[in-house]
């Protein structure tokens, strides 16, 4: 009997080191470093110079080479802010193909809190973390993105991945806050006890879906190939 069964592969990228230090970063919109872009040339295994990268904003010819490890994307999803979005064009060009920029993807907003001093974050937040751990509802940051709209805007990005055709593979270059929604809901893992999964800048990790039916009767289920795959230098 012939099934419509299709498998999608999913890998997620978070952006490397950027700019401008230990603060907190929603919608402020830094460069990566020249580390940051090795981090995630290492993870991807593709081979792209930061020096020669920025060079494109310059209108110089770059050549982006994948190594043999480099996964054969078919599409490249992107959030726009910039840690992610020169990356992700730079991926698509070694694919052949255009990055779709979409919004959906991007970081949570901080409003009041983006910008400031990690430190001094933690000290400020402290009594909403106490009780996000308790009830989702209670994160709301001042003058920024509430969780629970923040969360139903990364799951409706995520679940839109299922609609992709049979053999797809898609990567996806976002950011630490979005891969916490993402992970722990393919993990089956409460959104607000995800402190123990380790995602640091250019975290690499690969989840198959496995979807059968079409729209809103789609059976989805989804398993965790790999997390943090790539080992790179920290300086």
């Amino acid at each position: 009997m012939a099934t419509n069964k299709r498998i999608i592969t999913v890998d997620l990228l978070r952006h490397g080191e950027p700019e401008g230090g230990d603060i907190l970063r929603g919608r402020i919109n830094p460069k990566l470093t020249p580390i940051g872009w090795r981090q995630m040339s290492t993870s991807t295994g593709l081979s792209l110079d930061p020096e020669a990268a920025y060079a494109i904003d310059r209108e110089f010819t770059v050549d982006v080479s994948p190594s043999p490890l480099t996964p054969s994307w078919n599409k490249v999803i992107s959030s726009p802010l910039e840690r992610c979005q020169h990356f992700g064009a730079h991926a698509a060009v070694s694919q052949g193909i255009d990055a779709d920029i979409q919004d959906r993807w991007q970081e949570i907003d901080y409003g009041d809190w983006d910008g400031m001093p990690i430190e001094e974050w933690r000290k400020l937040a402290a009594p909403q973390f106490a009780e996000f751990r308790r009830d989702l509802s209670k994160l709301a940051p001042p003058n920024g993105e509430d969780y629970l709209s923040f969360r139903d805007r990364i799951l409706s990005a995520w679940h839109d991945l299922a609609t992709e055709p049979d053999g797809s593979h898609v990567l996806v270059v976002t950011h630490g806050g979005v891969l916490r929604v993402v992970l722990p809901t393919v993990l089956g893992m409460p959104l607000n006890r995800s402190f123990p999964l380790h995602i640091p800048f250019a975290s690499f990790s690969r989840v198959r879906l496995e979807v059968e039916g079409e729209g809103g009767d789609a059976r989805i289920s989804a398993s965790l190939l790999f997390h943090n795959a790539a080992e790179y230098p920290s300086n």
